[in-house]
């Protein structure tokens, strides 16, 4: 098959030699890559022989950091394990002491909770306490009766029985509470437990100055009139004294009738009624306590005398007899002396005849008293020598001349 020839304008050009001038090309295009291939070939072995060059350095330089490594590791390994048993014996340490510590705090809390629960007892009993007596001073009856059982107390304790009565029977009829009874007369001091509460628990819990003012009426009104019934009943000329006691059984009611009603006490004064709080009621029983004791004393004075002048005979007779007693021993100390100067005679003369220091007037004198001449006594001792013989536990120290001494 033939090539028709290619025309560009007015050039014609053969398609075999554009062909060959193609090819020619090509094969310059591939020598021109191959040689650039070559040379990016060797470039690039450089390259790699630069690397591993540079590897093998850094496998050497790695290699010693490595060992280094290696080696701080266990350093550090050893140092860290070294802080761990010094930190683990301290936090053992400090967990042992906070453990003991807690222990103890724990302990504490316990005895502290029973403290607690023991208090929260008490104060639920005492609750209960406190509203059952409330319940009480709710109650008039049981009020009363509560006044009457604190007042009976406390003279119970202060007198001796047989000075004072408990709801007796006057000659008008009327029963008071108590009636003291007092020495060298007839006339008793009466006493009333009935105090009038109702005004005063009123006055205690009002807010409003409208319930406040009609809550102290009602107290004055209360108390004003209990005051003139006990003036009316209870004082009997020649049965009762003309003074008589209103017992009110709470200090807190007495506080408040003295700082708030004034003008009542100055009235039950005017109406000769004291009122009497437990305490004041307590040092009136003392007073009398003391009152009786001083007419009892009184009243035994002269078997006081008699006794006194018994005790004193008593005395003079011990004393005599103390004497009698002197004048016997010294009696007796006399012839205990005389006891042992004989003695201390009758030793000399037995030493005399253990050593054989016979005088030649002894015969004579043996003959003597056979023939009934009494022989003659030897001459005393020394007081000195009879002393130092008692001293040194009857061993007599004897003195020579004493010895020889030739009898008279």
């Amino acid at each position: 098959m033939a090539l028709e020839p290619i025309r560009l304008g007015s050039i014609t050009l053969d398609p075999v030699i554009v062909l060959l001038a193609l090819a020619g090309l090509a094969v310059l295009a591939l020598i021109v890559l191959a040689v650039a291939l070559i040379m990016h070939m060797k470039g690039r072995r450089r390259e790699v022989e630069a690397q591993a060059t540079e590897l093998a350095e850094l496998k050497g330089r790695l290699q010693t950091f490595a060992e280094i490594s290696v080696a701080r590791q266990g350093d550090v390994a050893r140092a860290v394990n070294e802080r761990l048993d010094r930190m683990t014996h301290r936090v053992g340490s400090d967990l042992n002491e906070t453990a003991r510590k807690t222990n103890e705090s724990i302990s504490k809390l316990h005895e502290r909770l029973a403290v607690i629960d023991t208090a929260q007892k008490n104060l639920t009993d005492l609750s209960t306490n406190m509203v059952s007596l409330q319940e009480i001073l709710a109650n008039k009856q049981a009020r009363g009766a509560f006044g009457q059982m604190r007042m009976e107390s406390i003279i119970m304790d202060g007198l001796p029985k047989g000075a004072y009565s408990f709801q007796p029977t006057l000659s008008n009829g009327k029963r008071p509470d108590c009636l003291l009874h007092m020495p060298n007369t007839r006339a008793g001091v009466v006493i009333d437990a009935k105090f009038p509460l109702e005004g005063f628990e009123a006055f205690r819990t009002s807010r409003r100055d409208e319930e406040r003012k009609e809550a102290a009426r009602r107290v004055r009104v209360d108390v004003a009139r209990h005051v003139e019934a006990m003036a009316e009943r209870y004082f009997l000329p020649g049965e009762t004294q003309d003074t008589a006691i209103l017992f009110v059984p709470s200090e807190s009611v007495y506080a408040d009738l003295a700082e708030h009603f004034d003008d009542l006490v100055q009235k039950a004064h005017r109406s000769r009624i004291v009122i009497s709080s437990p305490n004041m009621l307590m040092l009136a029983v003392q007073t009398m306590q003391a009152i009786l004791k001083d007419v009892k004393m009184r009243e035994q004075a002269h078997l006081i005398q008699r006794e006194v002048a018994r005790l004193m005979e008593d005395m003079s007779r011990f004393t005599e007899r103390v004497l009698d007693l002197q004048r016997h021993f010294g009696q007796a100390n006399a012839d205990i002396e005389k006891i042992l100067t004989s003695s201390e005679r009758i030793a000399a003369r037995g030493r005399k005849i253990e050593t054989l220091e016979f005088e030649e007037t002894a015969p004579a004198a043996e003959i003597e008293h056979g023939n009934g001449a009494v022989p003659s006594p030897l001459p005393s001792p020394p007081r000195g020598d009879v002393l130092e013989q008692r001293r040194n536990g009857g061993a007599r120290v004897v003195r020579q001349p004493d010895l020889l001494a030739k009898e008279p």
